[in-house]
């Protein structure tokens, strides 16, 4: 049945624009050439803003690895050298701060006002979960990361660390994805 006309609603919709965010532009920097393209292409768009480039390292993992050997074998685990478990983590997260200032250094000359950070992080916690603390922590205006070109195949899946930002991002993500004739052969 039909209503008469004089019965008709109107219905609106109010879009409010999202509340403003104070902080840096985060990039997601891990040292591949994927993550160097999207930080070279934000460059282009988005230079002279600050950023954060933040690379991500495991705490533990130096405990980890020390068991590893005897347990993929069915063997009970090793003792644990308490001073090689922890040598591998200083050196682990040596390497994570330098990832993340020569990710600086290069964001800068893309030309942002850019700091590098290395974030420590347990290695039950995925690399995305961080990443998405560290944006909500700083007030990020926005996530850039780069992801490969994959051919066919990588335009329906992406990465789970970009697929798991995209979808619980508290800001905007910006994703660079590197062509596949871009990527530098090995």
């Amino acid at each position: 049945m039909n209503a008469p006309d004089d019965a008709t609603a109107t219905v609106e919709f109010v879009v409010r624009p999202p509340p403003l965010r104070t902080g840096p532009i985060l990039i997601a920097y891990d040292g591949t050439p994927a993550s160097e393209y999207a930080l070279w292409q934000a460059g282009m768009l988005l230079s002279g803003r600050r950023a954060l480039v933040v690379t991500v390292w495991k705490r533990g993992l130096g405990f980890e690895l020390v068991e590893l050997p005897t347990a993929t074998l069915g063997l009970p685990p090793a003792q644990v050298d308490i001073r090689t478990a922890l040598e591998i983590d200083r050196q682990v997260y040596e390497a994570a701060q330098q990832v993340a200032e020569r990710g600086a250094a290069l964001a800068r000359e893309a030309g942002f006002e850019a700091e590098g950070l290395a974030v420590a992080e347990d290695v039950e916690v995925t690399i995305a979960e961080t990443i998405l603390r560290v944006a909500l922590e700083r007030d990020s205006e926005m996530i850039l990361v780069g992801i490969e070109g994959r051919g066919r195949l990588g335009e329906v899946i992406l990465g789970s660390t970009s697929r798991d930002i995209i979808r619980h991002a508290p800001c905007p993500v910006v994703v660079a994805r590197m062509p596949p004739e871009k990527k530098i052969k090995t």
